[in-house]
């Protein structure tokens, strides 16, 4: 899974050819997360990472070598199978606070777009407006309104 706080960095350059990363407006900084919310990230993180699956591999494969025919949990493991159902219905719970968070973070970066449109749609409307008070400038100050090329729509 990839991680959505990618989006709260951006790299950035100046005219100087310098580069610096700037915040995205939308999401949320670190420090204005709640510790749970900090929590999720990094534990979904940690849990969809190649090293979590090596390293959970190689823990069964540790269990079932030092438990295979004696120890404290011959086969066929079922404290292991204990161990891993408790996990599962844990990563399940976290997996989905983490979706959660992300859905949280979807929605603070359209919420974000949408202001950002709603913003330019308005400049539009009034660069055409000025554009046009122009024009009507333009055609008084000539007189004459048939040597004006009417703009193209």
């Amino acid at each position: 899974m990839t991680d959505p706080s990618h989006h709260r960095l951006r790299p950035w350059t100046t005219l100087s050819g310098a580069r610096i990363l700037r915040r995205h407006p939308g999401v949320r900084q670190p420090d204005q997360l709640t510790r749970g919310e900090r929590a999720a990230d990094v534990i979904r993180n940690g849990m969809g990472s190649w090293a979590f699956v090596v390293v959970a591999l190689s823990f069964l494969a540790v269990w079932m070598v030092v438990n295979g025919s004696s120890g404290f949990d011959p086969y066929p493991f079922i404290l292991l199978n204990l161990v891993l159902s408790c996990l599962a219905a844990l990563q399940g719970a976290i997996l989905l606070i983490a979706g959660k968070r992300s859905d949280q973070i979807s929605s603070e970066l359209a919420v974000n777009d949408f202001d950002t449109d709603e913003a330019a749609l308005r400049q539009l409307a009034e660069l055409r407006h000025a554009v046009a008070d122009l024009e009507v400038l333009l055609r008084r100050s000539l007189g004459d309104e048939s040597d004006i090329a009417e703009p193209n729509s």
